[in-house]
């Protein structure tokens, strides 16, 4: 007898629904079977079972940008949106670059997370601490900036070079935000004097990104570091993409947002790459079915209402959207836009393939019971005062989403229907593959 039995649950199976109960010990699947008994049941009837999303790109803010997010706030608005495990950016106050700031991050993300996290670990000129972070399990070293962002922090191609090289020998992964810092300074400086309502996408044009991009893949061929590239915006970088061994994901912003949002959204719709495009968008979604991209991923980088009320170029770039990922795509597959199974593999298998997260993205014995339960026929129209992002805003406003009815973590669950089940500090930090225990100042919950 198990401990808890998932039963009537729609699995997918290949391309089959598969109606079946799901066997639960210690918090992984043990058995797949027609009918299982258990200690504890819940009951799936007509609901959708897809492994727990993995949201591989968040910036969770704490330590210093609390106002705008937490840990805290930012995990139960990840549960609720049927994320059950994120990958927290380093460009952090303070920076992820050093032990130290890892350690401190760790300890805060320990203290308050509700559901599993990783940490990656920055680039800069720390190539030194590169080895010392992967030893304390940082999944992957970025995202490393091309061109300025959020935070200030960017990497000339020397640098670059020198990093990847030490990726490679670490066994590790790099993440790149592909943009030209050249050429947005160039534009930048062009623009000046432009208060055109689209002129944040000008200043950053698809050039920027598909400069960047094409240097990327070079320096991926001469150094043999993993690369993944990280919200690609652009048919043409898409198009250079094609065929060579570097992975990449796309956020929701980039495949529902475009160039004609901006008068409607205003700061509200600015972020690092910017809007494109419907053309664009028409390429992204095609690259999305036909599996030239990846993984589908949230840049979920919240600043406050009061922050956004500013001018588009002074405003600072991001959008929440750790919530509303999952929703928002639910509601294209069930629209016949995007298949299931690319759903499924995009937010779950291939990011834990891509990043190493061992045990987690598949309904599979052995495999952690991280699970969502999914109502396709129930929709909700998206509202910022029922989202749980400290951020008070969604550039999503008024869409159409597809929520989690259900949501279990380790086989337990974080969210029954309208019951928050999530508690502090219960979420497991998840190791990268260069972890070694006993380094000294290790937390005990990392052990």
């Amino acid at each position: 007898m198990h401990e808890l039995v998932v039963e009537n649950a729609r699995v997918l199976f290949g391309e089959d629904l598969v109606t079946c109960s799901i066997g639960i010990d210690e918090g992984r699947i043990t058995r797949i079977a027609k009918i299982l008994k258990g200690e504890q049941t819940y009951d799936a009837r007509n609901l959708l079972a897809l492994p727990g999303i993995i949201d591989s790109h968040v910036h969770f803010r704490d330590m210093g940008q609390e106002e705008k997010e937490d840990w805290l706030s930012g995990s139960k608005s990840a549960i609720y949106g049927g994320v059950t495990t994120v990958v927290d950016m380093p460009n952090t106050d303070p920076p992820t670059f050093d032990e130290e700031s890892f350690k401190i991050k760790l300890t805060v993300a320990q203290n308050r997370s509700m559901i599993d996290f990783a940490i990656n670990g920055g680039i800069s000129d720390n190539l030194k601490e590169l080895p010392v972070l992967w030893r304390r399990g940082a999944l992957a070293f970025g995202e490393i900036f091309m061109a300025k962002s959020m935070g200030g922090f960017s990497v000339d191609e020397p640098t670059l070079r020198a990093a990847l090289l030490e990726i490679k020998r670490l066994g590790a992964t790099a993440s790149i935000h592909a943009e030209d810092e050249a050429l947005n300074a160039e534009k930048a400086k062009e623009l000046a004097n432009d208060h055109s309502a689209d002129v944040y996408s000008q200043m950053r044009p698809p050039e920027s990104e598909l400069s960047a991009v094409k240097d990327a893949v070079r320096l991926e061929r001469e150094t043999g570091a993993a690369v993944h590239i990280t919200h690609v915006s652009t048919a043409k970088a898409v198009e250079v993409l094609r065929g060579e061994p570097i992975t990449c994901d796309v956020t929701p912003h980039h495949l529902l947002l475009s160039m004609r949002h901006w008068e409607k959204l205003k700061a509200r719709g600015k972020m690092n790459p910017p809007l494109r495009t419907g053309r664009d968008l028409e390429a992204l979604w095609e690259a999305v079915r036909n599996g030239s991209i990846d993984v589908l991923a949230s840049d979920h980088a919240p600043h406050t209402k009061e922050e956004k009320a500013a001018d588009v170029k002074t405003a600072p770039s991001g959008v929440p959207g750790v919530e509303t990922m999952a929703p928002l795509m639910l509601k294209e597959v069930a629209d016949g836009r995007l298949p299931l199974q690319r759903f499924v593999d995009m937010t779950t298998a291939n990011p834990a393939r891509i990043f190493g997260i061992s045990n987690k993205g598949r309904i599979e014995e052995g495999y952690d019971a991280d699970l969502i339960f999914i109502d396709m026929g129930a929709r909700r129209i998206i509202h910022a005062y029922e989202l749980h992002s400290k951020a008070g805003w969604t550039p999503y406003e008024g869409m159409e989403g597809i929520f989690p009815q259900a949501v279990v973590q380790r086989g337990t669950l974080l969210l029954d229907g309208k019951e928050f089940l999530g508690r502090r500090g219960r979420g497991k930090f998840i190791r990268g593959r260069g972890y070694k225990r006993g380094l000294p100042g290790h937390a005990s919950q990392a052990l």
